[in-house]
């Protein structure tokens, strides 16, 4: 893919999570795609930060929009190549202080294939 195809598959991210719509940010990822997250490290330590395949997606980002019902991201910046886009952006909940968050999407065959979360 090139890389502003993959700055729209980003864009396309963005604007499924803040509508919290589970099935168009579902349809963004391969089935067999893979999240890390040091978040998942916190909710859920049994999976050490890892979760694989679309179920797995679909409860954590479930879990995530029924505990944090104002979570929203600002996008700051897209830096993409032929096989992924690096997202920097802040992480808002109405109860919790702003969070700056980097990830990573690597796509392959225009889906999401792996996400890699950072931050403090």
């Amino acid at each position: 893919m090139l890389p502003e195809q993959n700055k729209k598959i980003a864009l396309k991210w963005f604007e499924a999570f803040n509508a919290h719509d589970l099935e168009k940010l579902l349809s963004l990822y391969n089935d067999n795609a893979e999240h890390f997250s040091p978040k998942l490290k916190i909710h859920k330590p049994e999976t050490q930060g890892l979760i694989k395949g679309k179920q797995a997606l679909r409860e954590w980002w479930q879990d995530a929009f029924n505990r944090l019902p104002t979570l929203n991201y600002e996008v700051l910046k897209l830096t993409a190549d032929d096989e992924q886009v690096f997202m920097e952006y802040i992480r808002h909940v109405k109860t919790d202080e702003d969070l700056r968050v980097g990830e990573v999407l690597q796509i392959k065959n225009g889906l999401i294939v792996f996400s890699r979360v950072y931050h403090g």
